[in-house]
């Protein structure tokens, strides 16, 4: 195996100093442009500004090492871009629909203690992905929810119930988010797929919310919040 030429190939120290001085004029140009388009920080990137982040790369990275790309090209090119992001954010300012296409829109995934069934059915967000959020937030069971809202960042927003609200709820942690093998007449439980609580007669007996998609039910709690 020829290492000097994985290695080096027909680099030069005058190419090697070149690269030094593209990398430095590049990484001035991409703070400056994350600096234009006005974000004071990355956090949960929308789809919008990770297309932008992801040409940001492609446009930058390029003409870091490539000899016959001149750093004009990029610099032209990243001032398009620059231009181009910020026509977005102004039509998207002026136009709701606009801005809807390009970042999307919040998604209630719980109201009232219950999860919506539109958005699980559609698949826009699965039980195990929402039950993990909540459970970072420091949340039990949909008892102490009073609405769970999926922003268009990722970011889970919640309002949660005061303490003498909380109900009976689907529990989120694993050991206690399981199938009953047993009823109990006087005991409540919650449908393992949409969260609505009940006295089923049976363990078999159907959701009377989701029906025929009920998977079967949890033993319900309803512990307060602690923060």
């Amino acid at each position: 195996m020829d290492w000097a030429n994985i290695f080096i190939l027909d680099t030069t120290w005058a190419f090697a100093a070149e690269i030094a001085v593209r990398v430095t004029v590049m990484f001035i140009m991409i703070i400056l442009f994350l600096r234009f388009t006005g974000k004071r920080g990355v956090r949960q990137l929308s789809i919008f500004e990770l297309t932008i982040i992801l040409s940001l790369g492609s446009i930058a990275g390029d003409p870091m090492f490539t000899k016959d790309l001149p750093l004009i090209q990029a610099l032209l090119i990243m001032s398009i871009v620059i231009c181009l992001y910020r026509l977005c954010t102004w039509l998207m300012m002026k136009y709701q629909p606009f801005e809807d296409l390009l970042e999307g829109t919040s998604l209630y995934i719980v109201e009232d203690g219950l999860l919506v069934l539109e958005k699980i059915e559609g698949g826009e967000m699965s039980h195990d992905e929402f039950f993990s959020e909540m459970r970072m937030q420091g949340v039990e069971h949909l008892g102490q929810v009073r609405v769970g809202l999926l922003e268009t960042t990722g970011d889970f927003s919640l309002l949660l119930y005061p303490h003498d609200q909380v109900r009976y709820g689907l529990p989120l942690f694993p050991k206690q988010y399981k199938l009953v093998d047993q009823i109990n007449a006087d005991e409540y439980y919650p449908c393992m797929s949409c969260g609505y609580v009940d006295k089923p007669l049976k363990v078999d007996q159907p959701c009377g919310r989701c029906q025929n998609k009920c998977i079967g039910w949890a033993k319900a709690i309803n512990n307060k919040i602690v923060r």
